[in-house]
Order: C-alpha cells, then sequence, then structure tokens
C-alpha cells in the first residue's frame, strides 16, 4: 500500500475507506488511534539548506553562534550601538497579490500573474534593527541591491538615529547575513563600510557575520521582517508611498517601532575593488573565524 493514499485524507474519509473495506469505525476513533501511534498533522519545515557547496560544520556553526552572542554582550554592556542587518524579500510595485487574509467587504482584484513588465517598479527594503531599543528603520530602495546601497542605508540610519540615541557612540557592532550585498567575502561591503562610514563619522565598525543558511538566526528577521509582512498582509502594494506607509505603522505590543525612508538613489551591479585599494583599507581580521569576524577602524582625519 503507497503512503500516499492515506497521508493526505482527513480523519473522516479514512473512516469511510475503512467502512468500505468492512471495518466500521468513526472518524473520531481513527483519530485517537493515529494519535497513539504518534502520528500527527505536520506542515513542511525549512530545514535542509539549499545553495551550499560546502557548508560549514555544526561545531563551527555553534562556535560562530557563541561568539556572536559574547560581542552583543560586550558591546551592549559599553553602552555601544548593536544592529541587525539585512535586505528583505524584494516587492512589485502594482496591484499584485500579497500572501495572508484581512477583514473586508470586497476581496480586492489582482493581476492574475506576477509579471515584472506590469509593475510600476521594483521595492528593495534594507533594514537595520536595533535589539536594544526594539527599534527597526528601513530604507526602501528602487535600484538594485548592491553593497553600496546597504552601506548608505546603514549610514542613512546613523544620520537618522543612531547619532541621536548613542551620541557617544565610538564603536559600532553589525550583525549580518553571510550573502548578498553585505556578504562576508565581497569587497565592496568592506570598502563602502571603511569610506562612508567608519572614516565619515570616525567609528570602529566590527562586522559579525552569521554562518551561510543560518539567516533565519539573524534578529532583523523575526523581530522587524516578519512583522512588517503582516502589517501589510493582502495588501497590494500599489505605490512606493503605501509601502513606506505600512513600513512605518508596524508596531508590537511589545513597543516595536519602524521608521522607514524612500531612497531612490541609482545603483550599477558589478562595483569591483581592486587590490591595492583593499589594502588602504585599515581592517583587522578576529583571530576567532577570521572570515567572518573583522574590525574596520577609521583613518584619522
Amino acid at each position: 500500500m503507497s503512503g500516499l493514499k492515506w497521508t493526505r485524507r482527513a480523519t473522516r474519509n479514512i473512516a469511510r475507506h475503512l467502512h468500505h473495506l468492512g471495518i466500521p469505525v468513526s472518524a473520531r476513533t481513527v483519530a485517537r488511534l493515529l494519535k497513539k501511534m504518534k502520528f500527527s498533522l505536520h506542515r513542511n519545515r525549512k530545514m535542509l539548506e539549499s545553495g551550499l557547496n560546502n557548508p560549514p560544520p555544526r561545531r563551527v556553526r555553534n562556535r560562530q553562534f557563541l561568539y556572536i552572542q559574547r560581542q552583543r554582550k560586550q558591546f551592549t554592556a559599553r553602552g555601544a550601538p548593536v544592529i541587525s542587518v539585512d535586505t528583505k524579500k524584494k516587492e512589485l510595485i502594482g496591484r499584485f497579490k500579497n500572501p495572508g487574509e484581512r477583514w473586508e467587504r470586497h476581496a480586492q482584484a489582482v493581476n492574475d500573474h506576477d509579471f515584472r513588465s506590469d509593475a510600476k517598479g521594483m521595492a528593495i527594503p534594507y533594514g537595520v534593527y536595533d535589539p536594544q531599543r526594539n527599534h527597526g528603520f528601513v530604507a526602501v530602495g528602487t535600484s538594485r541591491e548592491t553593497p553600496a546601497f546597504a552601506v548608505d542605508a546603514i549610514c542613512l540610519w546613523w544620520q537618522c538615529c543612531g547619532q541621536k540615541h548613542y551620541p557617544e557612540a565610538r564603536e559600532l557592532l553589525i550583525l549580518a547575513d553571510s550573502g548578498g550585498g553585505n556578504g562576508a567575502r565581497v569587497r565592496a561591503w568592506k570598502y563602502h563600510l571603511q569610506h562612508k562610514l567608519a572614516n565619515r563619522y570616525q567609528l570602529s565598525v566590527t562586522v559579525t557575520h552569521y554562518p551561510p543558511g543560518s539567516s533565519k538566526w539573524n534578529p532583523i528577521e523575526h523581530r522587524l521582517f516578519s512583522q512588517i509582512s503582516s502589517n501589510w498582509e493582502a495588501t497590494p502594494l500599489t505605490s512606493y508611498e503605501l509601502m513606506v506607509n505600512y513600513i512605518r505603522t508596524t508596531e508590537t505590543s511589545t513597543g516595536l517601532k519602524v521608521c522607514a525612508r524612500l531612497f531612490p538613489k541609482g545603483y550599477q551591479k558589478g562595483e569591483t575593488i581592486s587590490d591595492p585599494q583593499m589594502r588602504q583599507l585599515l581592517l583587522t581580521r578576529h583571530k576567532t573565524l577570521p572570515g567572518w569576524n573583522y574590525t574596520l577602524t577609521p583613518h584619522k582625519m
């Protein structure tokens, strides 16, 4: 007997089929027997790591998680800012379906297909989350996801929020994923952090990356991005202004507040940083897993 014939059936359907086989039983009894045999309803769980040719061993991942935890505690104890950063899923601007449900008299009509050519544009939300203050900041880009855009978004957060709430800060800890515009191996990410953030604001910038395939442990994912998605669920994002407004009005019972800015600056992909440019960086790699942990010291003004 194939398991596919039974695992997706409701208990009442199983009871009906058993009745046809001469086994009279109720749906409630079927549920009780399944529970007794340790069966229960399950959804798919996103646990398998994809896109990793050589995923890091578990002991290495655990070592990095513990190191990130120690860094966070040390920076927090010194009163220095700690931020979690990442790019949220890109969104098509227009009458496109947004997952979820909301109370309305009538369902909103949206396009039957999500064609990029039907969109008014593409929104690239880059988020900065401050776990100490439970505050989020999102720069909504309209061009491309690049290292320069990621660093510009962090600089915009520092100008709007960081300097205000941490006026005495001389160091900053950034928690980031290992891929995308803020990837651990991306030269342009380090280059722009040095020149646009560290040098300009005289900040010592420490970056710790979550291991590949571990982005769901980055605080911004479950503390900010998931709340934004819940706030605009089932709402077509018909304009950039509407999207920014929904981000700004995202709140939680635990006190989350969010600021958002539309950031229409244009960016080009494929930026190349040469070896001589990299040698000019005041970059110090940490002794613990140096590929994922490093500090950029500002040049003297």
